[in-house]
């Protein structure tokens, strides 16, 4: 089969002819047709993601038909639409992984590919109102941004919720899952074009975080806030915290404004405030997210989509900086 191939950090990701996919007794073999794309190809691809394993075939998120199931499966799934969960031994405490988990596209196999064999309690139901380019969309963003809200930060009908960032694939599926939960969000961007993107799915409105007095203004804007729920927190949290509710949750999901951010003791204890980490999510979340999203019909925003060929070009479109939604590469 061919595949989104990287050998090693010194050689640029290609399509390759690759072995096929092959199921063990408890796996199954999906037959691709659409997989999306994250910030961690490109930091796999540059050698700069921590415990590097190549060679690997590239991609977490993938959505297909199931073509064949091990012997230990059940086999009324083959045939059946799915998305795959994108992680691999979770393991059994629902709070936080397992020191040997991982995602698919390394160290598991990855989905930029004409197939893929994975667990078979890997797969999930596709939504039925999406296809497979949209499905694609949801694995690692939406169970990122699903988590973080929800078993994480608890977040309530009528809360104010801000979301730092806008316009990044976790950040957009926060925004779609808060509105319909009933939360008033508020977003920031460097981009008005994007915050007025967000306004139109749902936020009550946004600020440019790169004028002067921004924090100022958003909670003017916005009154107390009581959750955040934020990527980047090096750079927006000094700013921020002033106006956040009494009891706020503050929620990190990356660091990608640094990894070191300042915090006043007295803005913490003070406002009771509780800062909470999360990173993707497990099974049981993934399943709750895949039904939310069918119960509220919601549609990831999809920015492009590049021929399977094109995998490569689709990379290098996204580290160009688009604005906001998923890129995909459409396989079959």
């Amino acid at each position: 089969m061919r595949a989104l191939f990287l050998k090693d950090a010194e050689t640029a990701p290609a399509i390759q002819t690759v072995e096929d996919s092959a199921a063990g007794a408890a796996d199954a073999v999906v037959s691709l047709r659409a997989a999306g794309l994250n910030h961690r190809e490109l930091w796999i691809a540059k050698g700069q993601y921590p415990g590097m394993t190549l060679p690997a075939t590239l991609g977490a998120d993938g959505a297909g038909v199931v073509e064949t199931v091990g012997s230990d499966g059940d086999q009324a799934l083959s045939g059946q639409e799915v998305v795959l969960y994108p992680g691999l031994g979770w393991g059994d405490d629902l709070r936080f992984p397992s020191a040997g988990f991982g995602l698919l596209g390394m160290p598991g196999p990855g989905n930029i590919a004409e197939s893929i064999a994975v667990p078979a309690d890997n797969l999930f139901p596709k939504p039925t109102h999406l296809d497979f380019a949209q499905a694609a969309a949801l694995p690692l963003a939406g169970l990122t941004a699903w988590r973080g809200l929800t078993t994480k930060a608890g977040l309530r009908e009528g809360e104010a919720l801000l979301i730092t960032g806008i316009g990044g694939g976790v950040a957009m599926q926060a925004l779609d899952f808060a509105v319909a939960m009933g939360a008033r969000v508020w977003v920031t961007s460097s981009s008005q074009e994007t915050i007025d993107l967000a306004v139109q799915r749902g936020a009550q409105g946004g600020v440019v975080y790169t004028d002067e007095g921004w924090a100022k203004t958003l909670g003017k804007a916005a009154g107390p806030i009581d959750v955040v729920f934020d990527g980047a927190p090096a750079g927006g949290f000094p700013a921020y915290v002033r106006t956040l509710a009494m009891g706020a949750r503050v929620v990190v999901y990356g660091s990608t404004a640094g990894p070191v951010f300042k915090a006043s003791a007295p803005d913490i204890f003070l406002r009771n405030l509780s800062i909470i980490g999360t990173n993707v999510g497990n099974q049981k979340e993934f399943g709750e997210m895949l039904d939310f999203v069918g119960q509220h019909r919601l549609v990831p925003l999809v920015d492009r989509s590049f021929a399977f060929e094109e995998a490569a070009d689709a990379l290098r479109y996204l580290e160009e900086g688009h604005e906001a939604g998923k890129v995909i590469v459409a396989i079959a």
